[in-house]
């Protein structure tokens, strides 16, 4: 018999997993061009050039047992300081090697934050709507989540509610920006006001509050919005960073964290966070690519391919009636369902071969998101099939 708490976990395992498979299912039983896939992001676009030819080089000149071998459980240094000169550069910062720990993406580096900082019954507090398995890696180190309600309008930070919840109790905060599942960039003056409040809570209980900047998506953004680093907003920030979407390596879990000299008791979190990456059974990040990245951090993905992408299904969903949030980052749409209960409207859209992950995943009941990092020609051909759907559900939530 598993254990009564993993028999729960794959009782409600992850929906968008689940519409993923269902997906491949579908694709095999219609043909993959007649399926419209638009619940996991899974990047489309290809890994920068540069990517491949660094690979290709280390493995042909670095030796075997440096190119595969262990190293510390932080990570290659001068992998390290080459990722802290770069941030030093981007972001006017002054980190070091060791404020840099290499991670396995960035849900193995949120891990290792929280294992490093949670007592049992410790409290995280989470912005709604965020991504689902945040509250099975809160569960992870015994911690216990706290959910803020959203800003029901534009999905900002409901800072007020936030301030409610804030208690003695509270260890962390998790943010998420750009976010996912709404694609909602928060902007600096709200980062600032966060930041006001936190230091206010601070001071109020005698305790250190951390925040912990989940920032996949930092490198996608339009319309030229700017995304605000975070620790030079406020002093108990660490920062969660994968490469997954920057460089479209998702299946490689590489990323790192950022453990600012201005965080409270930071040596002892810094050392820390290198013992959970090897308790937690990481170990090490994976060091072929610890390696490949420190050698294409100024590589980018084509970001024209997802505005493309934003603009097109927006359009078209523009042209059935449908209400949502425009997409400012990331590469996710966030759709306000014609239905009241969102899973009737992923049920009806998967009759018309496209899979919506519905909101109540992300804690927003109502909405369901897209996934636009698929190929355009997805788009474009799923575009009769979302209007077929319209008929059947905008238009009805009309003549109510």
């Amino acid at each position: 018999m598993i254990a009564r708490a993993m028999q729960e976990l794959v009782q409600n395992s992850s929906a968008i997993r689940a519409m993923f498979e269902e997906g491949r299912r579908m694709a095999a039983e219609y043909g993959a061009e007649n399926v419209y896939d638009f619940s996991l992001g899974n990047p489309n676009v290809p890994a920068p050039a540069g990517v491949g030819a660094q690979i290709r080089n280390l493995t042909e000149t670095v030796p075997p047992l440096k190119l595969h071998g262990y190293m510390p459980n932080a990570g290659f240094e001068e992998v390290r300081e080459r990722i802290a000169d770069s941030l030093n550069k981007r972001f006017f910062t002054s980190f070091g090697s060791y404020n840099i720990l290499m991670t396995v993406g960035a849900a193995g580096g949120l891990n290792v934050a929280l294992k490093t900082l949670l007592d049992p019954g410790d409290e995280v507090l989470v912005f709604a709507p965020f991504f689902g398995e945040y509250r099975s890696y809160v569960a992870n180190h015994q911690g216990v989540l706290r959910v803020v309600p959203p800003e029901p309008e534009h999905f900002l930070l409901n800072l007020e509610a936030a301030e409610r919840l804030v208690s003695r109790q509270t260890k962390a905060v998790i943010l998420n920006n750009p976010n996912n599942p709404t694609g909602v960039v928060y902007p600096e003056d709200q980062i600032r006001q966060l930041s006001e409040l936190l230091c206010r809570m601070e001071k109020k209980y005698g305790t250190s509050i951390y925040l912990i900047s989940d920032e996949p998506y930092r490198e996608l953004v339009y319309d030229g919005k700017k995304v605000p680093f975070l620790t030079k907003y406020y002093h108990n920030t660490i920062v969660g960073y994968s490469f997954s979407k920057s460089l479209s390596l998702p299946g490689e879990r590489i990323g790192y964290l950022v453990m600012p000299d201005e965080l409270d008791d930071a040596r002892q979190i810094q050392a820390a966070a290198a013992v959970a990456n090897r308790v937690l059974g990481f170990v090490n990040a994976p060091s072929l690519m610890q390696l490949a990245v420190a050698g294409c951090l100024e590589a980018k993905v084509d970001l024209d391919f997802y505005d493309r992408n934003r603009k097109s299904l927006c359009e078209g969903l523009d042209r059935y009636g449908y209400s949502y949030v425009k997409p400012e980052g990331a590469f996710y749409l966030w759709l306000k369902s014609p239905l009241e209960d969102e899973r009737d409207f992923v049920a009806e859209a998967k009759k018309e071969h496209l899979l919506l992950v519905p909101g109540r995943s992300f804690e927003g009941p109502g909405y369901v998101r897209i996934a636009y990092c698929v190929s355009p020609e997805t788009i474009e051909r799923s575009m009769p099939a979302f209007g077929r759907l319209a008929e059947r559900t905008v238009r009805r939530s009309w003549e109510k």
